[in-house]
């Protein structure tokens, strides 16, 4: 086992994930919003108190916050970080031609889509470079050995078999199995495996593990029994790279569409929800690794914060897009009433759900086992 990174650089392998990730998020809101002629008062990365900044000749103030959990930019018109749409009567004819909520409803809707696209973006860039550099991980969906006594050997799975499909997914490599059948342990779960020319179905039941990373954090998952016939770092030609990488990236995404919609479920457990504790843990540990383990990290973190982005939530660009959509149905915009209860849930929602995974990260760290030893 590993030991732990040190504080120092754990700190500061969580500002280098991080800051990059928020910035490009901001960036794509800002670029897109300058295209629609959308005037910018200003671009933080970081919340609270102004360490650091400078104003440009637009009078954009550009500047670091204390807080690095974020960033925003305010438009104008924008009564605050979370853009909701301030005392727009009091605008001048010159801003209300640059303000964000005089724009129409599909361009407020591209201003706001284009963060979350960005760092689905910046993901597929660095995997389309690691695809070049080390060709795209595959691997065929033949077994090669069964685990005795596992799910796969209680089904009579045998050496050579391929798995067409579990779970009515279907399953072309060997990733795909197993992204699958990690987040769902203990499912009785239809496998469909062909076995010479013959084509069949088996139900059974995945196991279920408990695994330790080098570091010792440990983490739940599902468990089949078969391991590949062989994994290939396959060359993928230079008009391919984008593609493979856009796939690549869709996969992942899909993987924590399926984690997220499991823990609503009761599935699995809301513990197993990390926050920005884990998140600095993990970067810290992904560094002492080496470039090449903290860059993939980097862009996993990146489809994260794209993805999260785009969750249904006030104050987050979900959200927003959800208004805009309901604003191009019915023809007028959200009472400004009703979007100001929304955003107060929704920054409930937020706080709720930044102190719940604080205190998941912390009891991953041991401190409360700790703390139930010290008084007992």
């Amino acid at each position: 086992m590993l030991s732990q990174p040190p504080v120092w650089l754990i700190l500061i392998a969580f500002v280098c994930a991080l800051g990059p990730l928020v910035f490009i998020h901001e960036m794509g809101h800002y670029l897109v919003a300058r295209w629609f002629g959308v005037g910018a008062e200003i671009f933080s990365i970081g919340f609270g108190r102004e360490i650091t900044g400078w104003t440009d000749k637009r009078g954009t103030r550009w500047k670091v916050g204390w807080l690095p959990l974020g960033g925003y930019v305010k438009f104008i018109g924008d009564e605050h970080a979370a853009s909701a749409p301030g005392d727009l009567s009091q605008l001048t004819p010159e801003e209300r031609e640059r303000s964000f909520h005089h724009k129409p409803v599909w361009q407020r809707f591209l201003i706001v889509l284009a963060g979350p696209v960005s760092n689905f973006l910046l993901a597929i860039a660095i995997f389309a470079v690691f695809f070049a550099s080390f060709g795209a991980p595959s691997s065929p969906p033949v077994v090669g050995e069964v685990q005795a006594e596992s799910a796969a050997a209680t089904a009579h799975i045998q050496p050579g078999d391929r798995i067409l499909s579990i779970g009515g997914r279907e399953t072309p490599t060997f990733e795909e199995l197993r992204s699958f059948v990690v987040l769902r342990p203990g499912e009785t779960v239809t496998v469909r495996l062909q076995r010479e020319q013959q084509v069949r179905d088996v139900r059974l039941t995945l196991g279920t593990d408990v695994e330790e990373d080098r570091f010792g954090q440990s983490y739940k998952r599902g468990l089949l029994g078969v391991t590949p016939a062989g994994v290939v770092f396959e060359p993928v030609p230079p008009l391919r790279l984008i593609p493979e990488a856009t796939t690549y990236v869709v996969k992942l995404t899909r993987t924590m569409l399926d984690a997220l919609w499991q823990i609503i479920t009761g599935r699995r457990s809301v513990k197993e929800l990390g926050g920005p504790l884990k998140i600095a843990q993990v970067a810290g540990q992904q560094a002492t690794l080496g470039l090449v383990a903290f860059v993939s990290l980097v862009a996993l973190l990146s489809i994260n914060l794209g993805f999260i982005n785009l969750l249904p939530v006030p104050m987050l660009d979900g959200g927003h897009l959800l208004f805009y959509g309901i604003e191009a149905v019915q023809r007028r915009p959200v009472s400004p009433r009703a979007q100001d209860w929304a955003f107060r849930g929704g920054l409930a929602f937020i706080l709720a759900l930044l102190l719940l995974t604080t205190v998941n990260d912390l009891g991953s760290f041991g401190l409360w086992e700790g703390l139930g030893r010290l008084i007992g």
